[in-house]
């Protein structure tokens, strides 16, 4: 049962929202810095003949998302989660040395801010 005045959420009504869009792989960001998610706004969704000016074939993804001053292909998109804020603060390591686990806080964010 769906409650009263809730609305189904679809990627094609996300336009303009903040969004958290999880990546299959790293990825370089504009600031040099690799990152493993993006929070931002969703500007749109777009096919390959809108962003590249060319169709592709069955090998390469066919449609894109621009998220802030990002563009992800489609095929590296693992979740896309709304949400109006994230803690952009720098991720906690774990690693493990002579069985014992060693945390160290990482430089920066895993999340990129692609609305900076």
């Amino acid at each position: 049962m769906i409650a009263p005045g809730y609305s189904k959420p679809s990627p094609s009504n996300w336009a303009g929202k903040k969004v958290l869009i999880t990546a299959d792989n790293y990825f370089y960001a504009p600031d040099g810095e690799s990152y493993k998610a993006a929070h931002g706004t969703l500007i749109a969704i777009l096919s390959d003949k809108e962003t590249l000016g060319i169709p592709t074939n069955s090998k390469s993804t066919n449609w894109y998302v621009q998220l802030g001053n990002l563009l992800i292909a489609g095929c590296q998109i693992h979740y896309a989660i709304l949400c109006d804020e994230v803690d952009f603060s720098p991720a906690t390591l774990e690693a493990h040395h002579e069985g014992k686990a060693v945390h160290s806080l990482s430089n920066v964010s895993r999340i990129y801010n692609a609305d900076q």
